[in-house]
């Protein structure tokens, strides 16, 4: 099994990462101005508030007239109202902007992720990139639509707070400063420790749902294999690994804490011992002093929210760097070929391994002529299901080469590959939305009179009239749940709709029983009607249809003929053959 811990997708560095938010992030500048602008509008509201109540206590404290508060509480219900309407419409604004933003990030890093070959996302694991482009896009998504915003609303907030501080007395200004060391030495220790840490925590989640992914995709055979308690340890090893990496950024975050505290307490002490020896010497009003208590306690959120959002920042610049990393896989070029000449399918000396491991191909040699159906054939790991994968395009051979038409498949680009050549697995998928839209997938511009034609060719229509709403029944996750018989139909409709020269089925009816694998091949008969095929048989009835069988033992080709005469020969086809006529 892959180590996860050392085979994964790439991470950015932090500034490669910043470099691609710019970039994201231009597009939008005038809005996110804008957005900032009325968040300013925001704090600069929140600055009249504490002098009117110092006003309202120096009122109440010389015994002032019941007229005299009119205009410090008109100027309280002001500010107040003006602050709220800046507040909501700013945050509004900047929401736009982020989740606009952030749509196009994950739209990039999901299309860059679907140009790559099959083998890179397998190398890196499946539940590495589920976890980037969805709790690492969760992160972002946070904070570009409140971290960003906060952190810069926080620095406008202490600014002019500061400002207002030395308007009503510099000293008090200088007094609220004393708090700054102690902000510093714990950003400045936080910012040291807490980058690998987080780090270490995206990338032991990644790893957790690598695992689960792995458990969960191979569920039957764990069970049939009686392999559950392996893969229960495997799972709790991944979970302790990304508990304790949790932990360690947590412990990291309440030491940060209790230094922002500590200069909290040290400020607000400064100002009001302050405060009262202004007042004593006469410097300054009672209400002057509560004024400038009320100010720096106002210090506490923006600063608050400052420190707090380093912690949400370095997270989400772990995350945004996994997910910027995704980017760095080069997607092979290709820049395509001429256009072949036919649907003859050659392979020569092709030699295919998985990543750095051992070959598991041997110098296949194989021919498949244009509108012939070829059925591979053989034990569990002979190869064939790799073979396949190889034919279609999704991996290319280590050495040797695959022509189609006298055109090398490598040379072709992927439109060009999927224009050709289709490949349905065992393992269909059918996409939540309707019925419609799934098949629409093969072809955006097909019409219903299409669709019902793809579906009545592989058998499907008259279930399909059936369902609640016909074409428009919503299917996939949370939808109408299809049999493995109707999910394969509807996967060989979607061939019809592509309508590919070439046909690759992998074993596809291997999860349909008896009475289902009959009606799938009946099916598929009727679909490779005059395309050239490669099927790899889980039953052998599908290879007795096929016009020739090939045999694969330990990655190499031992045996292949038309099956009548395999059948008769007295080799390893033969054999099959009739142990399956004895068993039936």
């Amino acid at each position: 099994m892959t180590d996860l811990a050392t085979v994964t997708l790439p991470v950015a560095t932090p500034r490669q990462a910043r470099r691609i938010l710019g970039q994201t992030l231009r597009p939008h500048w005038r809005a996110a101005s804008l957005a900032l602008t009325v968040l300013i509008g925001t704090v600069g509201a929140g600055l009249f508030i504490p002098p009117a109540l110092g006003t309202l206590v120096d009122i109440v404290y010389t015994g002032g007239e019941h007229g005299d508060l009119t205009r410090p509480l008109v100027t309280l219900a002001v500010a107040t109202l003006v602050q709220g309407a800046l507040s909501s419409g700013g945050w509004l604004l900047i929401v736009q902007v982020g989740e606009t933003a952030l749509a196009g990030l994950r739209e990039t890093v999901l299309g860059h992720a679907l140009s790559l070959p099959q083998a890179e996302i397998e190398r890196g694991g499946t539940g590495d990139l589920v976890s980037r482009v969805s709790n690492d896009v969760d992160k972002v998504s946070e904070a570009l639509r409140r971290g960003i915003p906060q952190f810069l609303w926080s620095a406008c907030a202490v600014v002019l707070t500061v400002g207002g501080l030395a308007a009503l007395d510099w000293r008090f200004a200088l007094a609220g400063l004393v708090s700054l060391p102690f902000y510093a030495w714990a950003a400045r220790g936080y910012l040291t420790v807490s980058p690998p840490l987080f780090a270490a925590e995206r990338r032991a989640e990644g790893e957790r749902s690598q695992q689960l992914v792995e458990t969960l995709g191979g569920f039957l055979t764990i069970q049939a294999l009686l392999l559950g308690p392996r893969h229960l340890r495997r799972t709790d090893v991944r979970s302790e690994a990304a508990r304790r990496a949790s932990i360690k950024a947590m412990d990291t975050t309440a030491w940060f804490f209790s230094r922002i505290h500590l200069g909290e307490l040290t400020g607000t002490g400064t100002v009001l011992v302050l405060g009262a020896w202004l007042v004593g010497n006469g410097d300054a009003t009672v209400g002057e002093a509560t004024a400038a208590a009320l100010y720096f306690i106002r210090l506490y959120d923006p600063i608050g929210l400052l420190v707090n959002l380093l912690d949400e920042v370095q997270s989400a610049t772990a995350s945004l760097s996994r997910l910027v990393g995704i980017l760095q896989v080069e997607a092979p070029a290709r820049p395509g070929g001429p256009e072949p000449r036919d649907t003859t399918l050659t392979l020569r000396g092709v030699r295919f391994g998985y990543a750095d491991g051992p070959d598991v191909l041997y110098g296949v040699d194989l021919e498949i002529r244009p509108g012939e159906h070829v059925a591979l054939v053989g034990a569990s790991g002979a190869g064939k299901t790799t073979l396949a994968a190889l034919v279609a395009g999704i991996h290319e051979p280590r050495t040797g080469s695959i022509e189609l038409g006298g055109t090398p498949l490598a040379g072709m680009s992927r439109a060009d590959l999927a224009r050709h050549i289709t490949l349905i697995s065992q393992e269909v998928h059918v996409f939540a939305g309707t019925l419609a839209e799934d098949l629409r997938l093969a072809d955006a511009d097909a019409t219903e009179p299409h669709l019902r034609e793809a579906l009545s060719l592989v058998g499907a229509i008259s279930w399909v009239d059936l369902l609640p709403d016909g074409l428009d029944t919503r299917v996939g996750t949370g939808g109408f749940a299809l049999t493995p018989v109707q999910a394969q139909q509807i996967a060989l409709a979607r061939l019809v709709l592509r309508d590919p020269a070439v046909a690759v089925l992998d074993e596809a009816t291997a999860e349909a029983g008896s009475a289902g694998a009959r009606e799938l091949e009946a099916s598929m008969a009727r679909v490779l009607a005059g395309r050239t095929a490669l099927l790899v048989a889980h039953r052998l009835t599908t290879a007795a249809a096929a016009d020739r069988v090939v045999i694969m033992r330990d990655g190499q080709i031992v045996e292949q003929g038309p099956p009548s005469e395999l059948a008769t020969r007295g080799g390893p086809y033969s054999e099959l053959w009739h142990a399956w006529q004895t068993h039936r």
